[in-house]
């Protein structure tokens, strides 16, 4: 079976229709959004959300590299029935730093929030958490404040809204000053956003055997909730890599210790989300070694088995790397991802069937 693949670019209607190993079937649609070719050539990793009108938005850090100092944080817009991304534009810029990791967020309350990284040393260990708040739509944005001011916390998945209200926003703490490795004890944590008194609080931290970052958070029942982070160490393959799972028993306040779970990590980011009918989606690289291929896993029993599973992209010699996940109002899946490089920024659309229909 052939997918398509169509490059949005919001200069140009439709540059490409063409069949690619990288997309598995008709039924899961991958739109290249941008590239290299648009304002900067580093482009990773990206983040989006439906707001109340039904545009999705979308945020990344670009500029003309990773450590680079003229990164930014651009924010994009695909409004709702069109098929054409609008062009970026910055929303967030620190002069003379480099500005990392993107979160872009809609609160129930339909206040936009963009979450970020700004790096005050030499390596990621050294940056602070900064935020900003959008009322019109993310059409404008507040100033930046702090988040976090404890050096080495970091953002990377989207907060999820507990039972009772209050935000949870996955967040970590990177030690180590060696680009090539993550220390063993880096861990995650959440912060915790009180519904009442609009105050952040912070959790205790997981700890793993090798270290642990980037996790992104479920609500299963009141009390319960389980977390899924990428394992730390080096960006070399290695036969205990495994993504680390963590779980609360008191509604999110503290947490167990991190275990290895049964997915395979290659020391890349991964997303987990519980879709409307209840059952959780884990998107991450189904490999020790490499960030290929992208894979989607379904529990259909609150986190206890994941029999269906399908590779959504699958492209030799690429990486798809840095998924995020979301599931619009209508009822579609979606995720991003970036390739080629951190240059390319991609958008996978599927219904749940398409993974359920393809069990393993």
């Amino acid at each position: 079976m052939k997918a398509k693949l169509v490059n949005l670019l919001p200069t140009v209607s439709l540059l490409l229709v063409m069949t690619t190993s990288a997309i598995v079937a008709d039924d899961i649609v991958i739109e290249r959004v941008i590239g290299p070719e648009i304002l900067t050539r580093y482009k990773h990793p990206a983040s989006f959300t439906e707001l109340a009108n039904g545009d999705l938005y979308l945020a990344y850090y670009g500029g003309s590299g990773e450590y680079a100092t003229d990164t930014a944080v651009y924010g994009m817009r695909l409004p709702t029935g069109q098929k054409h991304w609008t062009r970026p534009v910055v929303i967030a810029d620190t002069p003379f730093r480099t500005d990392g990791n993107s979160v872009v967020w809609q609160a129930p309350d339909a206040v936009v929030w963009l979450f970020y990284l700004t790096r005050y040393g030499q390596t990621w260990s050294d940056s602070r958490i900064k935020f900003k708040i959008s009322r019109d739509g993310a059409n404008t944005w507040s100033d930046s404040d702090m988040l976090g001011f404890e050096q080495g916390t970091m953002v990377r998945a989207a907060p999820i809204v507990l039972k009772n209200g209050d935000y949870l926003l996955p967040i970590y703490h990177e030690t180590g000053n060696d680009r090539e490795i993550v220390g063993a004890d880096t861990t995650s944590l959440f912060f915790r956003r009180d519904a009442k008194t609009g105050e952040w609080t912070e959790t205790n931290r997981v700890k793993s055997r090798i270290g642990n970052l980037q996790p992104s958070v479920v609500q299963i029942t009141e009390d319960y909730l389980v977390a899924y982070s990428r394992r730390g160490g080096g960006y070399e393959g290695q036969e205990d890599g495994w993504l680390v799972r963590s779980e609360s028993r008191d509604g999110g306040h503290t947490w167990s210790e991190g275990r290895d779970s049964q997915f395979p990590n290659p020391n890349s980011a991964t997303d987990f989300i519980k879709l409307q009918n209840g059952h959780l989606l884990l998107v991450y690289n189904d490999s020790k070694r490499n960030r290929m291929p992208l894979t989607v896993s379904i529990s259909t029993d609150n986190d206890k088995t994941y029999p269906y599973k399908r590779n959504v992209v699958e492209k030799k010699g690429d990486t798809a790397a840095y998924p995020f996940a979301i599931q619009t109002k209508d009822g579609r899946i979606h995720v991003l991802y970036t390739s080629e490089n951190r240059s390319v920024i991609n958008h996978a659309v599927f219904d749940e069937t398409a993974i359920l229909d393809s069990k393993k």
